[in-house]
């Protein structure tokens, strides 16, 4: 056994990682803040692992010697929590930027007192405008946009975490591995904060209005939650890792336009699809990237990874997710 800290522990994601460690036999140490994470995506861990998963309702920024605590008594850290989605990134920046780089900051100090193995979860946000004619690989080079477009807040923020973790590495020996994660979806995914998939399913679960931002001519790749764990646990686990950057995501392009009109029709909804202009759903001037692919070879040639589950099988999984958690 190994015990693992998860920052962001109650988030979608982190809920899912602890929930596969604790299927593992492992113990896990969760810190959330529940600013974006929930109780209920962990709620059951709490209950059927009383011995081996401990939760704590803290902000790191706030709490350094309780993190400093549950770094050293963990052999693992898997660093996710963080400010995210789009809504959040364009109406409060200076949150995004603050929470992103502190955590970031305060994790790499303590874990480097004792030498932990840690895992930062970046984001393909970081590659900006890049890819519009081509994958993204890792060692590509990366073109945000304007700083008075509070849109890019996230990706600086997560580019700085980064550079940051890299200089832990080359400086102080620790042992550090990026992973970029690209559009992850599925159960326990929120659309409150703009994520896309469970907004487009739950509207088409009600019959409502399935709203496309832009004109929906924009793609991306969906990567089911329980590939990206996978993933995750198994580059962990690869000491050839350390000190590398890793994209995880899936390779199968769709336009939002494509997107809503899948969900509507495998859901047999009423729904119907409408068209809103960037500068009513976000603030004026919010800038979109038109294409996001990644080339993930570096982790198949790796540690043999790639995406297994079919974006139908997804919408299946999320909707079943989003009816069964009704009020």
């Amino acid at each position: 056994m190994t015990r693992f800290l998860v920052t962001g522990g109650a988030g979608f994601v982190g809920s899912h990682l602890c929930e596969k460690l604790l299927e593992e036999g492992h113990t896990v140490y969760s810190i959330d803040n529940l600013s974006t994470g929930s109780m209920k995506n962990i709620v059951n861990l709490v209950e059927k692992y009383p011995q081996t998963f401990k939760h704590f309702t803290k902000d790191i920024e706030e709490n350094e010697e309780l993190l400093s605590e549950l770094i050293d008594l963990s052999d693992v850290v898997f660093h996710l929590a963080a400010a995210v989605g789009v809504k959040i990134v364009v109406e409060e920046p200076t949150r995004t930027l603050i929470t992103n780089s502190l955590c970031t900051e305060l994790v790499l100090k303590h874990a480097a007192k004792k030498n932990k193995r840690v895992i930062i979860t970046s984001t393909s946000e970081v590659y900006g405008k890049e890819g519009i004619n081509s994958v993204l690989k890792e060692d590509g080079d990366l073109l945000v946009g304007s700083s008075d477009k509070s849109r890019w807040s996230y990706a600086i923020s997560k580019l700085f975490d980064e550079h940051l973790a890299l200089a832990y590495h080359k400086e102080k020996g620790l042992p550090v591995t990026i992973v970029r994660l690209f559009n992850t979806v599925g159960p326990k995914q929120t659309g409150e904060y703009g994520m896309v998939v469970p907004r487009f399913i739950k509207a088409a679960l009600n019959n409502e209005q399935i709203q496309v931002y832009g004109d929906g001519k924009q793609s991306r790749c969906f990567c089911y939650v329980k590939d990206v764990i996978d993933a995750l646990i198994n580059l962990v686990k690869e000491e050839k890792s350390i000190g590398g950057i890793y994209n995880i995501g899936s390779s199968h392009e769709i336009s939002i336009n494509d997107l809503a009109q899948k969900i509507k029709e495998q859901l047999k909804s009423g729904s119907e699809v409408v068209l809103v202009p960037y500068e009513k759903a976000y603030k004026p001037g919010f800038e979109d990237m038109k294409k996001r692919v990644p080339d993930t070879s570096k982790i198949k040639d790796l540690i043999g990874w790639q995406a297994t589950t079919d974006l139908s099988e997804i919408i299946k999984k999320t909707a079943e997710y989003l009816n069964s958690s009704k009020d």
